[in-house]
């Protein structure tokens, strides 16, 4: 499963499903799909993103996998941070114009 963000301010992102609610509870939503966020409500969900991400940059947040992947000793990882940066850049667009934020 796919998960398309969308605002007026910023272009559209797509997540793999998984990282995506991941994401979106982070934000302190329920995680529902489909979803959004009113313009009034962005900041609180950005800061909330942000300070999660702060806290646990280097994780790993990689999308479940039915493929074994072949261990060669250097299993890569993308971390949550570098999963957020689309979502954050989004959020920060949608809040600077006072735009809401959907997804399905």
């Amino acid at each position: 499963m796919l998960i398309t963000f969308q605002t007026k301010a910023y272009a559209n992102i797509t997540m793999f499903g998984e990282v995506a609610v991941t994401l979106i509870k982070l934000m302190g939503h329920s995680g529902s799909v489909p979803g959004a966020l009113l313009a009034a409500d962005i900041p609180v969900a950005l800061e909330r993103l942000k300070t999660a991400v702060g806290e646990h940059a280097s994780e790993p947040l990689d999308p479940a996998s039915n493929h074994a992947a072949p261990d060669n000793g250097e299993n890569q990882h993308v971390s949550l941070a570098h999963r957020a940066l689309p979502l954050i850049n989004l959020l920060t667009a949608a809040a600077r114009d006072g735009e809401n934020v959907m997804w399905e």
